[in-house]
């Protein structure tokens, strides 16, 4: 029992002000909270069944670089997508896309947590007591990481029944587009040697494509709500 609270406070610990649990915050922004809980509990005990029962295996097998730019790609994804809005086209076919939003948050967190520091705070755990307290090692680092991401959900949920419409849509923009792009830096650099002299400007002129795409569906947006109160 003490191994179980001792590995589920030290998961707790690692992912407070992790990427992932502002990434959450983010996430109340776009889907229902029953969805975030679904998706993420899901990921979380994937992610913790790999690192305790094959340990690093994920990791040698997917390339870390390879991980970092496509957890990249989802940020600036969402990024754009929260800046958008919603519109009533989008509102309509909400019912229709909704049983997709659990394997959307499961495949966006599996993603961002993939090779993070709490997984290896799982793959740590799981090497040093060894088969015989697998489960137990399972279950304390998906309480101890599900506790701490439960609170980014909360907080997300609070902002956006507190703030003025369309203000945790920009704080999701900014969140995703941040993470986004040092995400995207990460993976370059592992890709092509952190000192490579391509890496840095790589990465800008991706940041300067994602902020026209950025302007332009702003723009967009600022049309569309002038229009609406004319139809």
């Amino acid at each position: 029992m003490l191994l179980f609270f001792q590995i589920m406070f030290t998961e707790f610990i690692a992912e407070m002000g992790d990427k992932t649990q502002l990434m959450l915050v983010a996430l109340t922004s776009r889907f229902k909270l029953r969805d975030i809980i679904i998706g993420t509990a899901a990921a979380i005990l994937v992610l913790n069944g790999l690192a305790v029962l094959l340990g690093g295996f994920v990791s040698e097998l997917i390339p870390t670089w390879l991980i970092r730019l496509i957890a990249a790609a989802a940020f600036l994804f969402f990024a754009i997508t929260s800046l958008k809005g919603d519109d009533e086209e989008e509102e309509a076919k909400e019912e229709n896309v909704s049983r997709f939003a659990p394997l959307t948050v499961f495949c966006t967190f599996f993603v961002a947590e993939l090779g993070d520091k709490t997984q290896l705070t799982a793959i740590t755990f799981g090497a040093n007591e060894g088969m015989n307290a697998a489960v137990t090692v399972w279950l304390a680092c998906s309480i101890g990481l599900f506790a701490a991401d439960i609170l980014g959900m909360l907080i997300g949920y609070l902002l956006k029944s507190k703030t003025p419409d369309g203000l945790l849509n920009t704080l999701a923009f900014f969140i995703f587009a941040i993470f986004g792009n040092i995400t995207m830096h990460e993976g370059l650099g592992l890709l092509l040697g952190k000192n490579h002299p391509a890496v840095f400007p790589v990465t800008m002129i991706i940041a300067v494509l994602f902020i026209l795409a950025s302007t332009f569906v702003f723009m967009k947006r600022i049309h569309r709500d002038k229009a609406e109160p004319n139809e």
